[in-house]
């Protein structure tokens, strides 16, 4: 089998597509790096949404007029876009939700109060968005289940000798950890 070389991202012309950093803050490119917390959107998704809200938003699974029916079968072949990309088995198992924030609340909230307990211990890092942190600190606090953290070392990266002593500590039943840090850019392994 041949190895084909991946292609090259060319972060410039990725920039042109996301119209908000056409603009300068303080004489300068804007950098933007609080995607965890509010993505910006590149111009084909602004296109798309304005020409959905313009010509087919309805209330979705709800009507039996032609706007709803066209509004549900668009909503659906979205969530079939998505399961097809991050190939699930099946597209009831896509949830959409309006960010990570409430997606990481839904999970927590709703797996973690009926899944944790004295003795459960949930493991976030040191690296953690609030987003991924403080929810599993409200349902720890209710059910009785432990907060530990897997450190970070002088160079902002984790020290995952730590897991082997936090494995000691509990039953473990979460490990809730970002792929890339919102406040020092670590991308974890």
């Amino acid at each position: 089998m041949a190895v084909t070389a991946k292609p090259k991202l060319d972060a410039e012309r990725l920039r042109a597509d996301f119209p908000v950093f056409e603009q300068l803050v303080h004489g300068k490119p804007l950098s933007y790096l609080d995607s965890a917390s509010s993505a910006q959107k590149p111009r084909q998704v602004l296109d798309a949404m304005y020409e959905f809200y313009a010509t087919s938003y309805a209330n979705v699974h709800r009507g039996v007029y032609q706007l709803a029916e066209r509004s549900t079968e668009r909503f659906e072949g979205a969530r079939e876009k998505v399961r097809a990309f991050v190939n699930a088995p099946s597209s009831r198992e896509v949830i959409f939700t309006r960010g990570a924030t409430e997606a990481l609340n839904l999970v927590a909230y709703a797996w973690g109060l009926d899944n944790l307990g004295p003795g459960d211990v949930v493991v976030v890092t040191e690296l953690e968005h609030h987003s991924n942190f403080v929810p599993w600190q409200f349902v720890a606090k209710r059910t009785g289940a432990a907060i530990r953290h897997i450190p970070i070392d002088d160079n902002g990266e984790l020290r995952l000798d730590a897991l082997d002593a936090l494995a000691g500590e509990g039953r473990i039943k979460v490990v809730a950890n970002n792929l890339v840090s919102n406040s020092l850019g670590t991308i974890n392994p």
